[in-house]
């Protein structure tokens, strides 16, 4: 063997063992997680939580940042740009997924530019109007569409989960629903009960307060099967819309090249926060799901829906730009 490969492959062989040593090291210093919607929402409530928790194992400050806009393309380009030692993490939901398909440029690329985490829960979206709304159900709402209605839905933002869904429902019935984008379900949720818009399509985390309040009614959920949470609440599907589904799932992403040894170590600890029955308990109480896959298993989910995504919006003409 010539010199200069014996020099790799002892460095190679160096390097094996010192990965483990510096998954256990990690963090040494304060954790940014960047969330791609304002405070108030359901993402952002997720990411404090798991905040709030993390710097509790990691004995590190751990900061979450809302970086809004652009439906979560800002907040995702800052961390695609950002060095891959795990320090930087991305909080997203369904709408990374949605995003590639409508948005004809983007300055980052969704599966080269990032290594998938954990996704740690899922939530459905809910249909709501304000309490004094005309619709008493899902097929009022459609039907006064169909009749020449001005009827309008407010959503999480351009090409959100929540925009698709409100799409996918005025294409399987044929009629036009006015989409109002907002930055966030927070907001969405101020102009419904202000009477801006006429409905909004919003998670249910999100909403359930308005729910139980009395201050919203709750139309519909968009999950496949009604939400344990809201079982008085029917599918979108069971209202005449066969086949209608769209959960959402919501993770952490790191950037792409961050160390195997690292992400395996946030991964079992974010798991064990989840698992934990008082963290699944908050977590239920915001109508959470849990679940806690594998960085693999997650990495498939994503992939998946960016290519699902992908037909469904191109099938729909769907673009954001």
């Amino acid at each position: 063997m010539k010199p200069i490969r014996r020099l790799f492959a002892c460095l190679a062989a160096l390097a094996v063992p010192l990965m483990p040593a510096v998954a256990a090291e990690f963090p040494e210093k304060p954790v940014t997680i960047i969330v791609t919607f304002p405070p108030g929402g359901g993402t952002d409530l997720l990411a404090r939580l798991l905040g709030t928790e993390l710097q509790k194992v990691w004995k590190q400050s751990v900061v979450v940042e809302n970086r809004a806009g652009a439906s979560g393309n800002i907040g995702a380009q800052a961390v695609a740009r950002s060095p891959a030692d795990g320090y930087t993490l991305l909080m997203v939901n369904s709408s990374f997924a949605v995003n590639p398909s409508v948005f004809r440029k983007l300055a980052f690329d969704p599966k080269a530019d990032f290594s998938p985490v954990i996704n740690v829960a899922y939530v459905p979206s809910v249909i709501l109007v304000p309490p004094d709304s005309p619709f008493q159900n899902l097929k009022e709402m459609v039907a006064a569409a169909k009749a020449g209605r001005h009827v309008t839905f407010g959503s999480c933002g351009n090409g959100t989960p929540q925009h698709l869904a409100g799409e996918m429902l005025a294409a399987d019935s044929q009629v036009k629903l006015q989409h109002v984008p907002y930055r966030g379900c927070g907001p969405a949720l101020v102009d419904l009960l202000g009477g801006q818009v006429n409905s909004a399509i919003v998670t249910a985390s999100s909403a359930m307060q308005y729910i139980t309040s009395g201050k919203a009614r709750a139309l519909g959920v968009t999950s496949k099967a009604r939400s344990p949470f809201l079982p008085a609440v029917p599918t979108v599907a069971e209202q005449g819309h066969p086949g209608y589904e769209l959960d959402q799932w919501h993770g952490l992403l790191a950037p792409a090249g961050t160390p195997k040894a690292i992400v395996d170590k946030m991964n079992a600890d974010i798991s064990a926060i989840v698992q934990s029955k008082e963290i699944k308990d908050k977590m239920t109480q915001l109508l959470y799901v849990v679940v806690n896959d594998s960085p693999d298993t997650f990495k498939k989910i994503v992939w998946d829906d960016i290519d699902r995504f992908g037909q469904l919006t191109n099938k729909m003409g769907l673009k954001l730009d």
